[in-house]
């Protein structure tokens, strides 16, 4: 530790579709979603994170909110550079007299062009980082489940965020091979609007659309431990008068298929990728599934199928980026896989 060691304050940052978690010592500080609230008429971002969230699909015409990624990637480069700023001071929010210098670890999908790439790079050196070094999302996953990722032995992980599925294969602190697709949760609260309003005409927001994927969604139409049939409230489309409808899990597995069709393509297309002496090692130890989507009912045991493969549920995969992010944040130097 320097005499100045107090003036650099070191964070890993998952910066996510849905939600971006931010660790320091080791310890998770800030976990909120990825969105904001603007003042239409001053362009001032006039609430981050929770605070935005309570606001969304509520707002006048004065006040928008909106999600500064999409797919995974930096859509709106100012409302990110501010959100992400705004997070950091929730690390330490009391001010200091000496502003202290960071050093970041930024978690990004590994199908990102060179440009979307810079734009995570410039986002967080103007949010006041001086030195920023980034690592792919199924790297920091294999990392967060606990997987020695320096081994000479293949290991498969599936991460399933907001919005992008990362499927890679890693090996010698390398990805192998790799397939990222731009599917995932968000597709899936859009999936379940679009099914709401062609089967039962009732207008749906986001938000409804995220909570009933939580509390009745389901990967498979037969799975063990059904949900109970969730209550959904929303506008009819014929009327235009609230109404409430009862959905069950089968009807939401039926809305949810297209999207995970093309999430289990990805998933045969990697492993068709993957060296012999590597899918040997898979086969013995199988496939890993971190990230929110991972935590849809049955979708472990619908991949295990038609991989044929044992498939293994990350423990707290919400927050295995994360994890895997703050210990490559410990040993900066050491992983030569992080992007300078």
């Amino acid at each position: 530790m320097g005499l100045f060691s107090f003036l650099t304050r070191e964070i890993a940052i998952d910066l996510g579709t849905a939600n971006t978690v931010i660790i320091h010592n080791d310890k998770v500080v800030v976990d909120e979603p990825s969105i904001v609230a603007i003042d239409r008429a001053t362009q001032k971002i006039i609430a981050v994170g929770k605070k935005a969230m309570l606001m969304h699909g509520k707002t006048h015409e004065n006040i928008k909110t909106m999600k500064p990624l999409r797919d995974g990637v930096i859509a709106d480069f100012q409302a990110a550079e501010y959100m992400i700023r705004e997070m950091i001071k929730m690390v330490t929010p009391k001010k200091s007299l000496f502003p202290p210098s960071l050093k970041m670890v930024i978690c990004i999908p590994s199908g990102i062009t060179e440009v979307e790439e810079r734009a995570v790079r410039d986002s967080a050196e103007q949010a006041g980082a001086k030195e920023v070094r980034l690592i792919h999302e199924p790297m920091a996953a294999a990392i967060g489940i606990g997987i020695d990722v320096l081994e000479p032995t293949g290991n498969m992980v599936i991460d399933i965020g907001g919005g992008t599925t990362e499927v890679a294969v890693i090996a010698l602190g390398g990805i192998v091979c790799n397939k990222s697709i731009r599917i995932a949760g968000d597709d899936f609260n859009s999936d379940i609007e679009e099914y709401m309003r062609k089967q039962h005409n009732i207008h749906i927001g986001e938000r409804t659309a995220e909570r009933i994927k939580i509390e009745a969604g389901a990967a498979m139409s037969d799975i063990e431990n059904p949900p109970e049939d969730y209550a959904v409230h929303g506008r009819d489309m014929l009327t235009g008068i609230p109404k409430e409808i009862t959905v069950n899990y089968s009807e939401i597995a039926h809305a949810l298929d297209k999207s995970i069709i093309k999430i289990e393509t990805a998933v045969l297309n990697a492993l068709e990728l993957t060296p012999p002496e590597l899918a040997a090692d898979i086969y013995r130890t199988g496939i890993y599934l971190a990230g929110g989507g991972s935590l849809l009912r049955g979708l472990d045991k619908r991949i295990s199928i038609k991989t044929k493969l044992p498939v293994h549920i990350a423990e707290d995969p919400l927050r295995a980026v994360a994890r895997g992010t703050g210990i490559a944040l410990k040993n900066f130097d050491k992983f030569t896989f992080l992007i300078k």
